[in-house]
């Protein structure tokens, strides 16, 4: 049986981001796209943008994928394929802090937080880890209608990640 890759194998993979010129209907991003491209970024692109956001600032996946869409001159970048990707970001770097590296040198996946700057379950340890690093970093985390949120989050988007 093969042995399962890691999270650090699968970011490292070398695929690279390309674009698809028409989005099929019902296939994820034709209502965004208007009859424009895709982006479909790839693991590190993601990995190395989340990487930008300083102690303090978040970004929703909304805003990363609005900005790879922007990065690549293309109407859309691929809502699934992001998702994951960012995901598969938050599992190398949480792999990599198993390993004793150093927090600093780490992918700050809880900075990305979903629409609304609701906080993810499906990270590494759920939203109780995420506000517990967001909170280490003077984010203010609150219930929102029964769910984990950074009220302020639009506000702390980076400049450099803005429309």
């Amino acid at each position: 049986m093969p042995k399962r890759r890691s999270a650090i194998d699968l970011l490292n993979t070398g695929r690279e981001p390309h674009i698809v010129p028409f989005v099929p209907p019902g296939a994820p991003g034709f209502a965004e796209a208007a009859g424009g491209s895709m982006v479909v970024s790839s693991p590190r692109e993601v990995d190395t943008i989340v990487r930008r956001l300083g102690p303090g600032e978040v970004m929703t996946l909304d805003d990363l994928r609005a900005f790879i869409a922007r990065r690549h001159g293309v109407a859309v970048a691929c809502p699934v394929s992001t998702a994951i990707f960012a995901n598969m970001s938050a599992r190398a770097a949480e792999e990599i802090r198993g390993r004793g590296v150093s927090p600093d040198d780490l992918t700050p996946w809880w900075r990305l937080l979903k629409r609304g700057g609701f906080l993810n379950p499906k990270l590494p340890g759920g939203v109780e880890r995420q506000a517990e690093l967001l909170r280490a970093e003077g984010v203010r985390v609150s219930p929102l209608r029964r769910q984990l949120a950074v009220y302020d989050a639009a506000e702390r988007l980076p400049d450099w990640a803005r429309a």
